[in-house]
């Protein structure tokens, strides 16, 4: 789930939590789980689904590996948590969309980001699929915004700083005719769903927080076809673009192992 609010500011390195090679392995844990779910979810997917019969096909998968739903009942409004399992984002929704009847249409960009919690620990992940036939500006916008994340992905290594990351996916997504969203950002991933530091995906080589090995992260680069700018929904949790031109989300969580990334959200 997309951190809001953060920017790309230096962050302060005491609070970086680090861990050490057992608590990845459990974080591994729950990310091994949010992988098979995006797994599973792609075999579901299809035109005349809902997005809440796909929400009950993760929350059944999730409670039956001895997971638990890292979204659900989250927020920061007691009076509006998150309710469901996926966040569900179709199109111009660029995250937070909640389940429902709505069915699946061919032509549809379907943006599935999943977080699990499981011994204590924390996984998060995001993948976006393409429902039935889509428009080659989908395909694009789809295979930019996967690329972008392998380039962040390369930067998370020893000697390099966050903003690294986040210059990598700017550039590439940028020279590539679209642009990332400035209002959510990745984060760090651990004991709590969201930590430091956070991990925009736009920044200034160079700067943020110095790169070292126990940190983990999740890095999700949020792409829109065209402005980068984003509102809020009646919801209060769907995040739409601006100008109501597609947008597409992938994420994985990463560790920084041996001096550089490990993915801890493979199937």
């Amino acid at each position: 789930m997309a951190n809001c609010g953060a920017d790309a500011k230096p962050q302060n390195v005491a609070m970086i939590p680090l861990k050490s090679l057992d608590e990845i392995e459990q974080i591994h844990e729950s990310c091994r789980i949010v992988a098979d779910v995006l797994k599973l979810i792609s075999s579901q997917v299809r035109p005349g689904i809902s997005t809440l019969e796909l929400d009950k096909v993760a929350e059944d998968y999730i409670c039956a590996m001895g997971g638990k739903p890292a979204f659900k009942g989250y927020g920061w409004d007691k009076r509006n948590l998150f309710p469901a399992t996926l966040c569900t984002s179709i199109d111009s929704e660029v995250v937070h969309g909640i389940p429902s009847k709505r069915i699946l249409k061919d032509g549809d960009l379907l943006s599935i980001d999943v977080g699990v919690k499981k011994n204590g620990f924390y996984g998060d992940g995001a993948w976006s699929y393409a429902i039935g036939e889509i428009s080659d500006e989908k395909k694009r916008l789809m295979q930019i915004t996967q690329e972008s994340l392998s380039k962040g992905i390369e930067q998370a290594a020893i000697g390099n700083k966050v903003h690294d990351i986040s210059n990598a996916i700017q550039q590439y997504v940028e020279g590539n005719g679209f642009s990332v969203v400035r209002d959510l950002v990745g984060h760090g991933v651990g004991k709590k769903l969201h930590e430091e530091p956070s991990v925009p995906n736009f920044g200034e080589a160079g700067t943020g927080a110095a790169l070292k090995n126990g940190m983990t992260l999740a890095i999700e680069p949020m792409v829109n076809a065209g402005t980068w700018r984003v509102k809020v929904a009646a919801d209060g949790w769907t995040v739409v673009t601006a100008d109501g031109k597609p947008s597409a989300h992938f994420e994985h969580t990463i560790a920084i192992v041996d001096g550089k990334a490990e993915i801890l959200t493979l199937s």
